[in-house]
């Protein structure tokens, strides 16, 4: 079985990176630790935690997405709700609140969902996010539990993966076939040019 061990990056946008690097970086605290970028175009990395990162595509014209309170309902299409951040202690809620606050930024009062507390906000680009604490008590990733009501016939089969839904993989891509093509950034990391 596949091992994950994190989020690599989740990708977002922005028209406006100076005001982006302020906020993710001297606002909240996390690094920036990779830069990709050449005229009119940088994709930038900031580091969540020692195996999670978020990135910020600057591209000319984007603007800040209208506001839409987190977890409200939408119709048609629709891609994105938010993007929950985690945090060791309940005390980084309240200071995260208070650091936010005192930049201008509206963020929510502290939320208890019986397994994590939350605190709500954008960042300038108006993308919707929440830092959360672990219940120390509820450990959902230990004893998963499924706390719906009517929950869906798939959802009712459990937390583990199911063998037997998809296809098994017949012909595995052999060791001599595999190659790793050059993208954007490789020049930087690898002096190859892309193709």
């Amino acid at each position: 079985m596949i091992k994950y061990n994190g989020v690599n990056h989740l990708a977002m946008a922005t028209g406006d990176m100076d005001r982006t690097i302020r906020f993710w970086r001297d606002l909240l605290g996390m690094r920036l630790v990779a830069g990709l970028g050449q005229p009119g175009y940088r994709h930038y990395f900031f580091q969540i935690s020692e195996t999670d990162l978020i990135a910020f595509f600057e591209w000319s014209g984007v603007k800040p997405v209208i506001e839409k309170e987190h977890g409200r309902p939408v119709s048609g299409p629709f891609i994105f709700d938010h993007v929950s951040f985690g945090v060791e202690e309940e005390e980084d809620l309240w200071s995260l609140k208070d650091k936010l606050e005192a930049a201008g930024f509206p963020v929510s009062d502290v939320v208890d969902h019986g397994f994590i507390h939350s605190i709500y906000a954008h960042d300038p680009n108006g993308i919707p996010i929440e830092f959360s604490h672990s219940v120390r008590e509820v450990d959902v990733r230990r004893h998963p539990q499924m706390r719906d009501r009517a929950p869906s016939p798939v959802a009712a089969e459990g937390a583990e993966p199911r063998s037997g839904v998809w296809p098994l993989v017949t012909e595995p891509t052999e060791k001599l076939r595999r190659v790793v093509y050059p993208g954007a950034g490789s020049e930087f990391f690898h002096g190859k040019k892309d193709s």
